[in-house]
């Protein structure tokens, strides 16, 4: 039996794994691509951790980096194994010796909030590096909610009065509107149509993702977004935003509602992280906390670093 097929039955055995590390969300994000997992196993054989991965190659190099619209990754362990910060650290210096034997040039992922293993793994010598993501823990009382929210976002919902939250929005649909949000800013969109058809096909199957939209009295989408959820949390994954109705209050709105379908599900709001500081801004005035997560990295040949450097010149070059 190969890794990824025991992580699949693990994974079944496990009270929680968040989203993005789900056997069929790396299906999803890694589609073309090639993923796997690394095992870490107790002295009986048991699996005590695991790490799923996106391998990537550049000329000779080989690397592992973050798939798109994935905001953790890392090394998870068992609840039994995080309980005891020995066999958490013996979890990830198992992880650590695979990793340096697959003759890596980069190792790159995010670790969910509160992870032991971002410690273990900088006692590694891997270096860390401190990240951020917006929450909103208690959704239990909207009033108080939209109480904690800024003034300027108060305004800018009863500016949106006028306009009406659906979850109607086709998946086409919202990838063109998102293409018109981003050329109308003339910027290019980040992810591919068939991306987002694959991520969509597969979460709608397991009934864990919506597309929210808000829209006009006659049906026009001022914003909408792509949202996700797993047992604990419902992720902000993809908004859009059309500039041209920026005063409308639609932006504020729709997060509103999205806080909604969260309190619906039984779970909590997360704005999926941000080191933007703009986008940031916004983010704290819903009455968000922060919480800070780490990304874990390593140069395994500094070579690739300065041909990572290079492409970011020839990239600047272009435009």
């Amino acid at each position: 039996m190969s890794n990824k097929e025991r992580y699949i039955t693990w994974v079944d055995e496990q009270e929680y794994i968040p989203i993005f590390m789900m056997p069929w969300w790396m299906d999803a994000v890694c589609a073309g691509k090639e993923w796997d997992v690394l095992l870490a196993e107790d002295e009986k054989g048991n699996i005590i951790g695991a790490m799923p991965y996106l391998l990537r190659k550049r000329a000779w190099f080989k690397y592992i980096i973050m798939p798109q619209q994935t905001q953790i990754g890392g090394i998870w362990v068992t609840a039994e194994t995080t309980a005891d910060r020995w066999k958490t650290a013996e979890a990830c210096r198992l992880i650590k010796e695979q990793l340096d034997a697959m003759g890596l040039a980069y190792y790159y992922q995010q670790y969910l909030p509160g992870s032991l293993c971002v410690d273990a793994m900088h006692g590694l010598g891997f270096k860390t590096r401190e990240r951020v993501t917006y929450r909103v823990e208690d959704l239990s009382d909207l009033d108080s909610l939209i109480n904690s929210f800024s003034k300027n976002k108060k305004r800018q919902l009863q500016k949106a009065l006028s306009l009406h939250a659906e979850r109607k929005m086709e998946v086409e649909d919202f990838y063109r509107f998102h293409c018109g949000c981003m050329a109308a800013r003339k910027r290019k969109i980040s992810y591919s149509r068939e991306f987002l058809l694959v991520l969509e096909r597969k979460a709608r199957r397991l009934k864990q993702c919506e597309i929210l939209s808000i829209c006009n009295a006659d049906g026009v989408p001022y914003a909408a977004a792509f949202l996700v959820w797993d047992k604990h949390y419902l992720y902000y994954l993809i908004p859009a935003f059309d500039p041209i109705y920026r005063e409308s209050g639609a932006s504020s709105l729709l997060v509103l509602e999205a806080m909604k379908l969260a309190r619906e599900k039984h779970v909590r709001f997360d704005f999926e992280g941000s080191m933007d500081k703009g986008v940031a801004k916004h983010y704290k005035q819903f009455g968000s906390t922060p919480f800070t997560y780490f990304s874990v990295e390593k140069y395994y040949k500094p070579l690739f670093r300065l041909a990572i450097f290079g492409q970011k010149l020839r990239e600047i070059g272009m435009h």
